[in-house]
């Protein structure tokens, strides 16, 4: 790209164009000349926009627009064929968080997630505690033998217990 912006700014200083001149004419930022001039592709967020912007500054400067439009092809090919699988997966990884982090958000697109409610088993196993509790001191009141009992033995009161 490098060689086709050097070419294109060659063209511009042999017509005898300024670039402010240029940039009043095409109705585009100095910047984004600069950048067309020096190579810099990654200044333009869209690659359409840059082809345009390329195809419309060649127009301008009297060239064959679909010669510059070849040579710009012919680096884009080179430049995305260079492009590893992981670079690809990474970008796309990239804009997919970003269109997440763009969702509207509103209560009635909020996805909620269920809560697990412990507060039944919680009731339940409380409850099974006190009826286990309940049940050991019934028991354990049934089978006492009352203290009285050993006094009366000493005085040869026969005592019945059930069993």
């Amino acid at each position: 790209m490098k060689e086709l912006g050097e070419y294109l700014k060659q063209t511009r200083v042999g017509n005898g164009v300024s670039i402010t001149e240029a940039c009043e004419d095409l109705e585009l930022s100095t910047s984004q000349l600069e950048n067309i001039e020096s190579g810099n592709v990654k200044a333009f967020k869209d690659i359409y926009e840059l082809r345009d912007y390329i195809k419309l500054y060649a127009k301008y400067l009297g060239l064959n627009p679909d010669k510059v439009l070849d040579e710009f092809n012919n680096f884009l090919f080179q430049h995305t064929s260079k492009i590893s699988l992981e670079d690809i997966a990474l970008a796309q990884k990239k804009k997919e968080s970003e269109e997440e982090t763009r969702k509207v958000k509103s209560p009635y697109t909020k996805e909620y997630k269920e809560k697990f409610n412990f507060i039944p088993i919680i009731c339940f196993i409380t409850g099974v505690l006190i009826i286990i509790l309940i049940i050991y001191l019934i028991l354990n009141h049934i089978n006492k033998v009352p203290e009285r009992t050993e006094e009366l033995r000493g005085k040869g009161v026969e005592i019945y217990e059930l069993a």
